[in-house]
């Protein structure tokens, strides 16, 4: 019996060798593109590892590249679902960074007539149009921030799981499949969704969104080796002739269209031992960012129910020790020891240099970079400013990478606003400005602002900085302007005034920060005031200024148009001077503040001006203008004249639409107000005494800018319809 034994066994030991020396199948995870709706990957990782499954290589195309390259790079699955709910995507998804990081110079830029759209030009003329309606900015900066740790890892079989990428090069139609690179940049390219996001130049190759060519890349996982395939697909359902009802709904069928024929082709292709996860995702949107967790839980179910067909996949191995190094934390925060500057560019390196507040010698700090990041694409000198860390033995390098814009760095904007009396009385302006960048290595530049209508104006001003920062400027100015005044005695018009003014002036000033500046200068004017309305016999007048002035500006609101939080300070004092060339020795000051309180959809802003003249002086020519939408709603627009006004107001006003989770984000808004203002002369011959005055109105942020449409009446008797393009308070 025992010789039986022992021939039995050794009979079955070449059969036991093999089985334990029999290795593991290599298991691929196949993640498809589906833009918001990408975010059910976190749940199927989540419960892949749950369930035990070591994932051998991963393959990803737009979302799928995202979520694929962070989990490969060493990111755990609740830091995935940790940023999937946090994230800003409406930020992410755009160019403009925050207000509160943009240069006050730029704030200024919102502050006149003028819509939020702006055409460039490029230095020869002709109009620059850019290649996507994105840029990609803050995306890319995001994806720097969220993969410092392995930006350097140029071999995608190095990272703590091997990766592939999936992009498409838009000039030849070819399927481009990323094996080493950048990783940021690489993922940033897989998800270039044509004429939305602008093309990545990368390798002499200009790349679109990967799932026009692949979007379920599961050849790309067949060429890693991978023996069974886990795949994932989350691609976007075809609308049915009924859903098809606007040309945007015909635009995204067209590139369902395209990336379900491919995607057909893969799914074709699978073998009876890979994994198909399907999660239901029909009531998803590809912009539902807001619904996150939602899409989570819908790839977490798919997957746990498959569990049975996965339990074959195991056993569960413990997680290698690279992949658990690379999760560590202090590993995605190195210490940088050299900043270096690729530049292209109008301004100069030092310029950009400046703006970069990490230390030498210190971790990196990503909270401040991004929002140097911000700083310096708020300059509008560049299509896009990004870094990278370089990593070498001991070495870790941040690159800061600005690329000039080709579409050019000299704009136009306009605008347009329009009242109405509702008694036949009604005013109009039209106006734009042209502003010419980069002059020179320091970011001169010449603003031009005109505006016909009721108020012209024509200014034009050369702003010069005198050091790397724009901390110091000089800025010399001429300037033309002409309104009607009205002259009233006894609380009656008796005449109305065309005021034209002429002058030129110098200023001098300090940007303090991203909010504020001060200013001081000196200027000369002269004009005439002819009645235009009134009694004829009225004397025409010719007048002479010469002045100083001090002004100090401060702006944080977090939004020009419609604010939720910040506040808008000015405080100005001027003083006319016969020694200047000024007919009369007087001084004036006004000041004007405005904040912005919000709890959800609710907003609350309370402020008002005050503006007052000290001596005596010509009343027309001395006089602050009151009148229009909340500022005395229900007269129109600069109706109130006096040497010296006051005005208290509060602006309530609630959101109506939801959040939009993409740049293209168009609220609308519905609000009131309530007004108490004052306007009088220092001769006592006109006194309004307070008027109390109220308006509703329906405010729409449109593409162009924002629309605003009042209603306002007084205590006065007075009423008033608005219409305005841009300007909102």
């Amino acid at each position: 019996m025992r010789r039986l034994f022992c021939c039995l066994l050794l009979c079955l030991l070449p059969l036991i060798a093999q089985a334990v020396d029999a290795p593991r199948p290599k298991i691929g995870l196949v993640l498809s593109g589906g833009a918001a709706r990408g975010l059910a990957h976190i749940g199927v990782l989540k419960a892949l590892e749950e369930q035990g499954i070591k994932i051998d290589a991963i393959a990803g195309t737009s979302m799928g590249a995202v979520i694929g390259g962070l989990y490969a790079s060493g990111y755990k699955i609740d830091e995935l679902e940790k940023l999937a709910l946090n994230i800003d995507w409406q930020q992410a998804l755009s160019d403009a960074p925050p207000r509160e990081d943009v240069p006050f110079r730029r704030k200024q830029d919102d502050r006149d007539f003028l819509v939020k759209q702006k055409l460039s030009f490029r230095d020869d003329g002709s109009l620059g149009l850019p290649l996507g309606v994105i840029q990609g900015q803050n995306l890319a900066l995001l994806l720097e921030s969220l993969l410092a740790h392995a930006s350097d890892t140029r071999d995608f079989d190095k990272l703590p799981i091997p990766f592939r990428a999936v992009a498409t090069d838009i000039s030849t139609g070819e399927k481009v499949v990323f094996r080493k690179g950048h990783l940021p940049q690489v993922i940033r390219a897989s998800m270039s969704i044509p004429a939305v996001f602008a093309p990545v130049e990368l390798g002499g190759r200009l790349l679109v969104d990967g799932g026009m060519t692949d979007n379920i890349p599961l050849d790309v996982a067949r060429e890693m080796g991978v023996d069974i395939a886990i795949v994932v697909d989350i691609g976007t359902p075809l609308r049915n002739r009924k859903q098809l009802t606007t040309v945007v709904d015909v635009l995204n069928q067209s590139i369902t269209l395209m990336t379900r024929r491919n995607s057909e082709e893969q799914l074709a292709a699978l073998h009876k031992d890979d994994v198909l996860i399907q999660p239901s995702l029909a009531s998803f949107g590809v912009t539902d960012f807001g619904r996150a967790q939602d899409m989570i839980d819908a790839g977490y179910r798919a997957t746990k129910i498959l569990e049975p067909r996965l339990t074959q996949l195991k056993p569960a191995q413990a997680l290698d020790a690279e992949l658990t190094a690379a999760r560590a934390p202090s590993q995605r925060t190195p210490i940088i020891t050299a900043i270096k500057v690729e530049n292209d560019s109008k301004v100069g390196d030092d310029v950009i240099r400046y703006y970069i507040r990490q230390h030498v010698g210190e971790p990196l700090d990503m909270g401040r970079l991004q929002t140097d990041m911000g700083t310096l694409y708020g300059l509008d000198y560049f299509e896009q400013v990004q870094y990278r860390v370089v990593h070498k033995g001991e070495d870790h390098t941040l690159v800061i990478s600005a690329r000039g814009k080709r579409s050019g760095t000299d704009y136009l904007r306009v605008g347009l606003n329009l009242s109405d009396d509702m008694r036949g009385d009604s005013a109009f302006n039209l106006g734009a400005s042209y502003r010419v960048n980069g002059i020179n290595r320091l970011g001169a530049e010449w603003l031009t602002r005109a505006q016909l209508g009721d108020k012209q104006e024509l200014y034009s001003e050369f702003y010069q900085p005198l050091d790397v920062g724009s901390r110091y400027f000089i800025a010399p100015y001429a300037a033309f302007e002409a309104q009607n005044v009205e002259s009233i005695l006894d609380n009656d018009p008796i005449a109305q005034y065309r005021v034209e003014r002429y002058g030129f002036g110098l200023n001098v000033g300090r940007q303090i920060g991203n909010s504020g500046e001060i200013r001081f200068g000196v200027g000369e004017a002269w004009g005439k005031a002819d009645v235009r309305i009134g009694d004829q016999d009225l004397p025409s007048e010719s007048f002479n200024e010469g002045f100083y002035q001090l002004k100090y500006s401060f702006d944080s609101f977090d939004n020009v148009y419609f604010p939720h939080e910040g506040k808008d300070i000015s405080l100005a004092f001027r003083q006319f001077e016969p020694g200047l060339g000024s007919d009369q020795r007087y001084r004036q000051w006004e000041f004007k503040l405005d904040k912005a309180m919000s709890s959800g959809p609710d907003t609350l802003i309370l402020g008002g001006r005050y503006g007052r003249t000290l001596d005596d002086a010509n009343v027309v020519t001395s006089s602050f203008l009151l009148g229009g939408a909340r500022q005395l709603s229900g007269f129109r627009e600069d109706a109130i004249s006096g040497q010296n006004i006051s005005l208290m107001r509060s602006v309530y006003y609630r959101r109506l639409t939801p959040r939009s989770y993409l740049p293209l984000d168009f609220p609308l808004y519905i609000g009131g107000s309530l007004e108490r203002g004052r306007a009088w002369n220092n001769d006592n011959a006109f006194d309004s005494g307070y008027i109390n005055a109220a308006s509703v109105f329906i405010g729409f942020d449109t593409p162009l800018g924002p629309l605003n449409f009042s209603y306002g009446l007084n205590d006065a008797d007075e009423q008033a319809v608005y219409l305005n393009l841009g300007q909102t308070f």
